[in-house]
């Protein structure tokens, strides 16, 4: 299954295009986001050929990718594509076996069309959905007292992938990929702009031992999610349930789901309080010129302490109240000598308590911006030529 998922590769844009039906088919597969295919390499199977056939992608599998190479012929672009395997799978067959059960006649190569800008993507999700069954049948038939009990226990819940990690100085290694929790997002985040369910998966990685132990060491741990997912709720920030002497993977994850369960609740209602933060801004600074309306994560407001404008930027994060916004200046009429305006760094050392109501936290904040906003003019000043701003310029400011 190496390289790993970050390695997988952008798609190489030298040499002949691909021929027309099949670059539709690859476009297809590409546009469904479903299934977050990446394609590697393009080229042609024939020394400087019109077209390219062939490509790598680059399959989403177990919280990775599997890389499988897709043979076209552009002479003959309406026979089904050759497809390689990667290293290691040498008996993932899925024909053979789809022959020798008599199911042929089911898999979509029988009914290949080349207009068909599906045919790819069915042929795709086809091999996946074949290659997670191989890799749990290579799983089931490890050596191993204990893995045989974790696959038992756990293969039926719906979802899971499993495969094996062959290793060359250590023993080999059974990664389990693992859906966690049944919760309907949109439900939780009104508005949200994401168009497909996401997920957070628990990634558990245990060594195939030959013998039995009763005491078993740990699986390694790890919570992952969709990327859309972290500007909602941060995974890296679950501290994992500890895992006891002779749990199993089955008990584990009861007790993982209800712990995060709660936390996507918390943090589900965490949106409501940054909310409530952002409208207790306008009293105090003006109405902000830009504010997320959904995950309520920033918000910019425009100042002005005698003729020194300047933007004040809030971050809030995830954890608020328990964690404050952190704010950054940047003057609205000093810039640095590559043109771009100066900002401050980061600022997170101004009263706080998690206990005070939305109102007092910005009146603190504003107090505190008095003061600061003059070292920050100071810092813009010392050698830099101010901007001059147009009288003609209307905008919410607010005096510090």
């Amino acid at each position: 299954m190496s390289p790993s998922a970050d390695a997988a590769a952008p798609a190489s844009t030298s040499g002949p295009p691909l021929a027309p039906l099949i670059a539709a088919q690859l476009k297809f597969l590409l546009s469904n986001p479903s299934l977050p295919v990446k394609v590697g390499q393009i080229w042609s199977g024939c020394r400087n050929g019109r077209y390219a056939d062939r490509f790598a992608l680059a399959i989403p599998f177990c919280l990775d990718y599997v890389y499988w190479d897709f043979l076209y012929n552009a002479l003959y672009p309406k026979v089904a594509p050759d497809v390689v395997f990667g290293p290691g799978d040498e008996e993932f067959q899925p024909l053979v076996d789809y022959d020798d059960a008599g199911n042929g006649d089911k898999s979509c190569l029988a009914r290949w069309d080349i207009r068909d800008p599906r045919g790819l993507l069915n042929l795709v999700e086809e091999l996946r959905l074949l290659y997670i069954e191989y890799q749990k049948k290579r799983v089931a038939e490890v050596d191993d007292t204990r893995l045989k009990f974790e696959v038992d226990t756990v293969l039926a819940k719906e979802g899971i992938e499993v495969c094996m990690v062959p290793l060359t100085d250590r023993p080999d290694e059974v990664k389990f990929a693992v859906p966690l929790l049944d919760l309907d997002l949109k439900q939780l985040v009104p508005g949200c702009p994401w168009k497909f369910p996401q997920k957070i998966h628990l990634q558990a990685i245990f060594p195939v031992s030959r013998s039995y132990s009763s005491v078993s060491s740990a699986p390694r741990l790890k919570l992952i999610s969709t990327p859309e997912m972290k500007s909602f709720f941060s995974v890296d920030a679950v501290k994992l349930p500890a895992w006891v002497d002779g749990m199993c993977m089955a008990e584990y994850i009861l007790a993982l789901e209800d712990d995060l369960n709660n936390q996507v609740v918390e943090a589900s209602a965490s949106i409501g309080s940054r909310r409530r933060f952002i409208e207790a801004l306008a009293p105090a600074f003006g109405r902000p010129l830009e504010a997320d309306p959904i995950l309520c994560r920033n918000a910019t407001v425009l100042s002005i302490s005698g003729i020194f404008t300047f933007l004040v930027h809030f971050i809030i994060p995830l954890q608020f109240p328990r964690q404050q916004p952190i704010l950054t200046l940047q003057s609205s009429q000093h810039c640095n000598s590559q043109g771009i305006p100066i900002t401050s760094s980061q600022i997170n050392d101004y009263p706080w308590s998690p206990r005070w109501d939305p109102m007092e936290m910005v009146e603190r904040i504003y107090d505190f911006l008095a003061d600061e906003c003059q070292n920050f003019k100071k810092f813009c000043s010392d050698g830099v030529p101010p901007t001059k701003r147009s009288s003609t310029d209307r905008v919410a400011v607010i005096s510090v």
